[in-house]
């Protein structure tokens, strides 16, 4: 079951990038270019969101499965002598929660704007924070903390 979940998670890693960046160059566009927000637009927030509550339901479920994550818990007396268990049990899950709830909070909050301007402008700026949150908190294969590559097989 772990290596499916870890293929998952992997896999829409990337189309949570995807969908983010499309979402806040959607955004971008009809915000700059004072445009109605379409039935696209609105799409385009809600998949957004979808996929990135689909994300956190695959990462909450490898959390649990996870052999790093079950080092860290039974070496927690032993204090952290290890940058993976600290990385994936602390940073990127709670970075990535706080990700996906910013997220939500701007899907929600755009959805409900009364104005089309209004609507692209937030979606745009919780979007943007989103976004910044993931990238800070994904295990790229350059980072200092830990790394993982681009993509995960089974």
């Amino acid at each position: 079951m772990y290596p499916i979940l870890l293929f998952l998670h992997s896999l829409f890693r990337w189309m949570v990038l995807a969908s983010l960046l499309l979402s806040i160059f959607v955004a971008y566009q009809g915000y700059s270019g004072k445009k109605p927000f379409t039935t696209a637009a609105n799409s385009i927030r809600h998949w957004t969101a979808t996929i990135a509550h689909i994300q956190l339901t695959l990462g909450v479920t490898l959390y649990f499965q996870s052999p790093i994550v079950k080092l860290a818990v039974s070496a927690s007396g032993n204090g952290w002598y290890h940058d993976q268990p600290l990385f994936f049990r602390y940073i990127h899950a709670v970075m990535m929660i706080i990700a996906v709830i910013v997220i939500t909070i701007g899907s929600a909050k755009a959805k409900r704007m009364e104005t089309d301007q209004l609507k692209y402008q937030t979606m745009l700026r919780w979007f943007v924070a989103a976004l910044v949150i993931l990238l800070i908190a994904i295990p790229w294969p350059f980072s200092p903390l830990v790394a993982r590559p681009y993509f995960r097989f089974l």
